[in-house]
């Protein structure tokens, strides 16, 4: 449309939408709805081929979560042979997982430094290691925040498919001030919220 019409058409969409409580979001606000949908975001939680410069960076479709949408058995396509040998090897190595932190080791780590306990806003997009138990970096959370509806910090992380089962125990690193600490997580299936709407 022209420039100059979006406003009338801002307002006849919010007057339109006005039965069913429409409020215009921002961006940070789209980012924790998708953080809760446990949707991936391209150069966040996987890099895109273009952007791939090894082989750490180098994501299937399976990895991501996506492995549901291709089909081995269509007809020839780049990069089929590749997902046909990692499925007959069990699948990839790391798999897109969901975690719920736990809040009581977020909440310690502020005191330790006599800070009341801070719930981010915003959803981090950096990078943070994943441990074992026993301390042994496993992976790495991708996007993590503080679910409002849950009522929980949340993320998504790529791991091992030794601890992809939901329940199983890690530990995320966690950063208060500028000192790193680790906070308890256990692997939830995803989505983490799936409430009902209407799909088109």
């Amino acid at each position: 449309m022209a420039a100059g019409r979006a406003g009338q058409c801002r307002d006849a969409l919010v007057e339109a939408g006005r039965p069913f409580a429409i409020r215009p979001a921002g961006m940070l606000a789209l980012d924790v709805v998708r953080l809760e949908a446990g949707l991936i975001l391209i150069e966040v939680d996987y890099t895109s081929a273009r952007h791939a410069m090894n082989s750490e960076q180098a994501y299937s479709p399976t990895e991501i979560g996506l492995g549901r949408l291709v089909d081995l058995e269509k007809a020839p396509f780049v990069g089929q042979r590749a997902l046909r040998a990692e499925a007959r090897a069990g699948g990839p190595q790391r798999r897109l997982v969901g975690l719920e932190l736990d809040w009581t080791d977020i909440e310690k780590l502020h005191a330790d430094q006599d800070l009341p306990p801070v719930a981010p806003a915003a959803v981090s997009r950096t990078p943070v290691p994943v441990f074992d138990l026993g301390g042994r970096q496993l992976g790495r959370a991708t996007s993590t925040g503080w679910s409002p509806i849950l009522k929980k910090p949340i993320a998504l992380a790529s791991l091992p498919p030794t601890h992809e089962a939901p329940g199983s125990r890690v530990a995320v690193e966690w950063t208060v001030e500028g000192r790193r600490g680790r906070v308890g997580g256990r692997v939830v299936a995803l989505p983490f919220l799936d409430l009902p709407r209407k799909r088109a």
